[in-house]
């Protein structure tokens, strides 16, 4: 795999995949980061041309149980246990990323092979991301031991890198109004949907007209991260936005309107997610408590909500200041 550019400035992707091979010249003014997304999109593509490749010479793995089972043929197992996930697509796309790795090596090297692609993809790669991929090896590893391919649960040696990928980035409804002046109806009424109520973008991209009530707004347990049904209450502002659900754009769409209003408004630096942030900080701006934000956020436990503790510091420490200011050094005990 590789992005590099030609004499006249242009970048390219080029893939290879055991034996197959797929070259892409980005668009004019395409960045490393549209790079990237095209080569995991050559990635998938080649993907799926070695699955059908792979029904043609299909091979019965669970015959017997052998440490030599190469990891390709693992991989096969999570690729059809995609299929029964939320997001198929995004699963394949991180489980193609590794797939040059894995070639011609057996599963008892499982633990190796994934220290090498931790090596290699460093500084390429978020640690996030490459976390990504490696459980999906993990759990090839652990379907294949399930089902008697491979005689132990060899995904259990491989280990995560440690993440440290926290934003703490949190903007104000100033700048939400200044941002929605770039943006369509549509991506403007998703916008302040996420201030309003700290839902994800994949959850109001699935709200339809039947998930608003009189009083709240139900998250179905199927659209949540954490597949628990979440409720929250309608407030004024909200009301007039949920008329624009359903969305008349998908999630692609969503994705890229809300990256044009960022960029024309000079906010580049900004994430759809970072909404859900922000109405967490005004919530605790407005003296709300951690407990009931989290569970305006659908957190499982407050532990995540933990995270915006330096917020609520931040403003008891400013009230702190403001009560006391006028004391004078004497008041306090001063000389």
């Amino acid at each position: 795999m590789s992005i590099w550019f030609d004499k006249a400035g242009n970048r390219h992707v080029t893939v290879s995949i055991r034996g197959l091979r797929a070259h892409r010249r980005c668009p004019k003014g395409a960045t490393s980061r549209d790079a990237k997304r095209l080569e995991q999109e050559l990635i998938a593509s080649l993907t799926l041309e070695l699955e059908r490749m792979a029904e043609t010479a299909a091979l019965d793995l669970s015959k017997v149980a052998s440490a030599n089972v190469p990891l390709l043929r693992v991989m096969e197992l999570y690729m059809e246990h995609t299929k029964v996930l939320r997001s198929p697509k995004t699963a394949q796309f991180h489980a193609a990323r590794i797939l040059p790795w894995l070639k011609n090596v057996p599963a008892c090297q499982a633990q190796k092979c994934a220290a090498r692609i931790v090596r290699d993809m460093q500084g390429h790669y978020a640690p996030a991301t490459i976390n990504r991929s490696l459980g999906t090896l993990k759990k090839a590893l652990k379907l294949a031991w399930e089902q008697d391919v491979v005689p132990e649960d060899y995904g259990s040696k491989i280990h995560r890198l440690p993440e440290q990928n926290e934003r703490h980035i949190y903007i104000s409804i100033d700048q939400v109004n200044y941002l929605t002046q770039f943006a369509s109806e549509a991506v403007t009424a998703a916008v302040w949907i996420a201030l309003l109520t700290g839902c994800r973008r994949g959850e109001i991209i699935k709200m339809v007209g039947e998930d608003i009530g009189q009083d709240v707004l139900t998250i179905r347990a199927g659209n949540t991260k954490t597949q628990k049904i979440r409720t929250i209450p309608i407030i004024g502002p909200l009301r007039r936005w949920l008329e624009y659900i359903p969305l008349t754009i998908n999630e692609e769409g969503l994705k890229t309107g809300f990256r044009r209003a960022r960029e024309k408004a000079g906010m580049s630096w900004l994430h759809f997610h970072d909404l859900r942030h922000s109405c967490a900080s005004i919530l605790l701006a407005s003296g709300v408590d951690l407990y009931t934000i989290s569970r305006v956020l659908g957190h499982s436990t407050t532990k995540m909500t933990e995270r915006y503790a330096h917020l609520q510091v931040q403003a008891q420490r400013e009230a702190m200041e403001k009560a006391f200011s006028t004391l004078s050094q004497k008041e306090l005990g001063g000389s």
